[in-house]
């Protein structure tokens, strides 16, 4: 019976020792987090999507936009971007693989639901396609940074040709002494573009907010229904100039003009359009009508291919965050729109799931789910589960890999 009652005392006593401990990490926890603004979390989910039939391959994977009903839609590059041992079927030397048809269309499940896309009767396929957008009555916009690409494409969301909305090499501009065809910029051309890297429409007003581009420095704002172009300016909401700027320099003065390219124009609930100044990385804030409102430079010290890539506003009404993908760092990075301070980032580069070679593109779902592609020899659609506010502890947290339980 002693033996008993000392073995008790002692299992109260170890039991006590615990809840003791427990409520000090809590509070210390509880400490360590006061104070801190809160940020969501993310996790890469390594099972989304699921393979492809056909022995089909990505190529360059340079747009993704979720529509209405959370489809995820991409639009990759293909053949071009892939070299002959990965062609194997297609070129008749291998069973595996061929390339993918351009316009992929993926459920919540990540199963392929439906593909299209490419040269047809009518209309002028983009030489290189780039950008993606699915608008409110269905419309899919596509834009194209190959050399000659001075149009933007729209179909329906089976692939039946809609409109086209300039024409293709418009920009030319002779040869250079290798024979090869040049083409000069035009930013304040009314009626074609200079190599589109995105689209955005917007719903209440059913007008199309293009970015302008890999050859022009403008944002354009077209008609959605007739493709007649209403405005555009540069940066500051000056008229655009395309006096070459040359390379950026992050210790000089801010440009006055962007650099190519003008990589995104994304309109927000309340009204304002981030647009995406890649390689002098920064976002510019515009009303509507291109008056300026404010800018904000994230790693600014970066150089080659810049840090603001594109973005995504989390899916609270307000859209509190902005995600900004950075495919030189292959980071995304996590904006609190109000303010526009800086929160934190995640991702890495690299081969593993939650890991970027030239992350490009970013759209989120209904959930608040991030979907990523990458360029260069990335290939590949990502997602990130969201999980929910956290505490931000640390401005980097490296590759998001799912949690053990």
């Amino acid at each position: 019976m002693k033996r008993q009652v000392l073995i008790g005392t002692a299992f109260l006593a170890v039991l006590g020792a615990l809840l003791v401990a427990q409520g000090f990490l809590g509070r210390a926890a509880m400490a360590a987090a006061q104070g801190k603004p809160q940020a969501p979390r993310f996790e890469v989910d390594p099972f989304w999507p699921k393979p492809m039939l056909n022995h089909w391959l990505l190529g360059n994977t340079i747009g993704v936009t979720v529509d209405a009903q959370d489809n995820v839609w991409l639009v990759h590059r293909g053949a071009a971007n892939l070299n002959n041992d990965e062609r194997g079927l297609e070129l008749k030397i291998a069973e595996c693989c061929q390339a993918a048809p351009p316009v992929l269309v993926f459920d919540k499940s990540g199963k392929l639901a439906q593909s299209w896309g490419g040269p047809g009767q009518g209309f002028d396929w983009p030489a290189s396609n780039h950008g993606v957008f699915v608008d409110h009555t269905g419309n899919v916009w596509i834009g194209g940074n190959g050399p000659g690409d001075s149009h933007i494409v729209k179909f329906t969301s089976d692939g039946k040709f809609v409109a086209q909305y300039g024409k293709p090499n418009v920009r030319a501009s002779g040869k250079n002494a290798q024979g090869n065809p040049t083409f000069t910029a035009g930013s304040n051309d009314p009626d074609n573009f200079g190599r589109v890297a995105k689209i955005t429409v917007d719903a209440k007003t059913n007008e199309a907010y293009i970015a302008d581009g890999y050859l022009n420095h403008r944002v354009a704002v077209l008609d959605a229904a007739s493709g007649k172009m209403k405005r555009y300016w540069g940066a500051y909401g000056a008229k655009p100039d395309d006096t070459p700027l040359g390379p950026y320099d992050p210790a000089a003065p801010p440009a006055k003009q962007f650099r190519n390219p003008v990589h995104c124009a994304d309109l927000s609930n309340d009204g304002l359009l981030y647009v995406c100044d890649r390689v002098n990385d920064r976002i510019q804030v515009f009303k509507p009508d291109g008056s300026f409102v404010s800018e904000v430079f994230l790693a600014k010290n970066t150089k080659a291919a810049g840090s603001v890539w594109d973005i995504a506003f989390s899916k609270d009404p307000q859209q509190r965050f902005i995600y900004v993908a950075d495919g030189q760092n292959n980071r995304i990075h996590i904006v609190e729109r109000n303010g526009m301070r800086y929160l934190t980032s995640f991702g890495d580069g690299g081969r593993y799931p939650g890991q970027w070679f030239g992350v490009h593109s970013i759209a989120v779902d209904s959930q608040g789910n991030i979907y990523t592609t990458e360029t260069y020899e990335g290939k590949r659609l990502q997602k990130f589960v969201y999980k929910g506010l956290a505490p931000v502890t640390q401005e980097y947290q490296g590759t998001v890999w799912p949690t053990t339980r």
